[in-house]
């Protein structure tokens, strides 16, 4: 652990108190070891003259939400430090009064809410307060003899404290042990079981203290040999069975989930340790983990279904145990899997949530290591884990956000991705909420879209090898396949029949048919285990209304539908719906330049304007057109339809 701490770059915020905040809380949000995904809290005292002139000290700590590595100064809630300071004097207060006062307590109502811990920050007697759950102290305290250890690393440097609730009654607890305290006696607060506290009116001061603190007991790590150890070969998993996995979680999840595999060598090494199942099934690091990766993962041994399906069992028992009558049980779904001879899996709804798990199952497995190393792993109690899980503010946090987009957690595959059509298809699925494996012949497909929702992958379908590998690894890295648009095609030169080239000929079958027949072929073990499978094939037009010397576009496209046609008739006592769209006049493709667009408009005799508008109801058909009806078309209104042909074309005389 080192500071990041830079003079210029501080000395540049002019001693804006706020400013140095937000600079020093993102110092502690680069760095995973001290907070992860929206973890820890920090902030600072500052008076400030109010609407009616009166000078007034108030606590800017971190909102609810805000990350620590990206936050801003409005992620910054403003509270008024005496009401929270009298607040740590009362005897009770519950957790929804104490989140009312203390939003009824800020100075701008349009701040997030403060943080639970902000009844603590105020009672700290230093303008600047750090807060982090960093990794190597928690690991410490997370052992039969964790308070000892933590003794013998600091002396009397800190102050520790047992593990109590986040929210009043740790900030009641410690203000009950502080009384008549000299503050400047020690550097830190040790919370076992949850993290680190350092303060000082120097902002540089409290964040190196922290620094210099959490370093030590990574040197008391090392020291005793507890080093994290990678020393396994990579692991490998079928795709086929990530899939069938997947769906066993979705289905005890209520939703459809994603999956991501890890089999690096760290990964490895843990899931094949002999002792893992046992140290592995005590509880997460730190209690606040527990509503993102539940309280224990899921051990995938002999039948990976079986094993799930006992995993909610379990859940459900644990959950009967400490249940007091006013808890409704969340879903019993495991959040992360050790799969032994293979490696980790994580599942979430979203691409976010999903790597929140597989960051904080790979920091878990880490502190696991070093844990048994020193002694062994101890986390909290069941119960103390339970109360974390279904305390009222985290079930708050779960509720937030609304209704979830149409499609989150599904997975989308889209051939032909890097334009066009194709394109459009990717970016309303991700719109819509799912994920997409984007495929296309073109390596700029790599850096098309944004790579937290769509996995660019560049693949030639006319080789069967290549689909297989791009398969491979959509599903390693999603999970599985639940909606296919099969859009990749080519619009070859014209030529008429007498005078038709033999090589174009081929070209245009292998890809505008054949290239699609290898795709579905290769996607129905996935698409059989997926979540309201669904299928879109892109025809054309020129289907039912071809024209003279497209014999190699028309006869594909033609072949195209009797292959979806007949696909709808065998898979659909699968589940799965095939569709068929045929776009025509859709201008906006990579083939369709000025050049040839002005050159069809002259051989027609209309402007551009008008050529692209010459259809039935003289409107231009565009990518986003044809996207939009594919993805109804994969959505819950057409549920109930397979087989369909739709043109979407403006409307024209010759196929109406």
């Amino acid at each position: 652990m080192r500071s990041r701490w830079n003079d210029q770059d501080a000395q540049a915020l002019n001693n804006d108190l706020l400013q140095l905040r937000v600079y020093t809380s993102r110092l502690i949000g680069q760095e995973e070891d001290l907070v992860m995904h929206g973890g820890g809290n920090t902030s600072v005292k500052i008076r400030e003259t109010n609407l009616f002139g009166e000078m007034e000290d108030l606590l800017y700590v971190k909102g609810s939400g805000w990350n620590l590595g990206t936050i801003e100064a409005p992620g910054f809630a403003p509270v008024r430090l005496q009401t929270l300071q009298q607040m740590a004097k009362l005897d009770t207060l519950s957790d929804p009064d104490m989140v009312k006062y203390q939003r009824a307590a800020m100075t701008n109502p349009f701040a997030p809410n403060p943080s639970v811990e902000a009844i603590l920050h105020a009672i700290i007697p230093f303008t600047f307060v750090d807060h982090t759950h960093a990794d190597a102290v928690v690991t410490i305290t997370n052992t039969p003899s964790g308070e000892q250890r933590i003794k013998a690393i600091y002396d009397d440097r800190v102050l520790i404290i047992p593990y109590v609730m986040p929210g009043f009654i740790l900030a009641k607890t410690i203000h009950q042990m502080t009384q008549g305290f000299d503050w400047n006696s020690i550097e830190a607060l040790i919370l076992m079981n949850h993290g680190v506290f350092t303060f000082h009116k120097d902002p540089k001061v409290s964040y190196e203290n922290m620094i210099r603190i959490v370093s030590e007991a990574e040197d008391y790590l090392k020291a005793q040999g507890a080093v994290p150890v990678a020393d396994a070969p990579p692991g490998q998993a079928d795709p086929a069975q990530i899939a069938q996995i997947r769906q066993a979680v979705g289905q005890h999840w209520g939703q459809p989930v994603l999956a991501r595999f890890n089999g690096s060598p760290a990964t490895r090494h843990f899931t094949d340790h002999h002792a893992t199942k046992s140290f592995a099934n005590r509880g997460p690091i730190t209690p606040d983990h527990i509503i993102r990766t539940k309280r224990i993962p899921v051990l995938l041994e002999g039948e990976p279904k079986q094993a799930i399906d006992q995993f909610v069992k379990q859940y459900q028992d644990y959950y009967n145990t400490y249940n007091d009558g006013s808890q409704q049980m969340l879903d019993p779904a495991p959040r992360w899997a050790v799969w032994p001879g293979h490696g980790t899996l994580s599942f979430g709804t979203t691409s976010k949530a999903i790597t929140i798990i597989s960051d904080i199952s790979r920091h878990t497995m880490k502190a696991i290591q070093q844990a048994e190393h020193l002694e062994a792993w101890q986390p909290l109690p069941q119960k103390e884990l339970f109360e974390m899980e279904y305390w009222v503010l985290e079930q708050a946090k779960l509720k937030k956000g609304g209704s979830p987009p149409p499609m989150q957690g599904k997975v989308a595959l889209v051939s032909g991705a890097a334009s066009g059509i194709g394109k459009a298809c990717v970016e309303q699925l991700v719109a819509e909420g799912a994920v997409v494996v984007a495929l296309d012949i073109n390596p700029a497909i790599r850096d098309c879209f944004d790579p937290k929702s769509v996995l660019g992958v560049v693949c030639d379908l006319t080789q069967n090898d290549a689909i297989e590998a791009a398969l491979t690894k959509a599903v390693l890295h999603f999970g599985g396949i639940d909606l296919l648009v099969s859009n990749a095609g080519i619009f070859p030169q014209s030529q008429a029949i007498a005078e038709l080239d033999a090589e174009l000929w081929s070209r245009s079958l292998d890809i505008n048919l054949t290239s699609h027949q290898r795709l579905l072929h290769r996607c129905i073990p996935y698409l059989e285990q997926g979540f309201d499978p669904a299928v879109v094939i892109i025809g054309s037009k020129n289907v039912p209304a071809p024209g003279p010397g497209a014999s190699a576009y028309s006869v594909a496209k033609a072949g195209l539908t009797q292959l979806a046609r007949i696909a709808a008739l065998e898979l659909g006592k699968k589940g799965i719906r095939v569709n068929i769209i045929h776009p025509n006049a859709v201008y906006d493709t990579a083939i369709w330049t000025e050049e040839v667009l002005q050159a069809r408009a002259e051989h027609y005799g209309l402007s551009i304007e008008a050529y692209k508008t010459n259809n039935v109801l003289k409107t231009e058909v565009t990518s986003k057109d044809v996207a939009n009806l594919t993805v109804q078309l994969l959505g819950p209104a057409f549920g109930k339809i397979t087989g369909a042909q739709i043109p979407i074309d403006g409307g024209n005389d010759r196929v109406i």
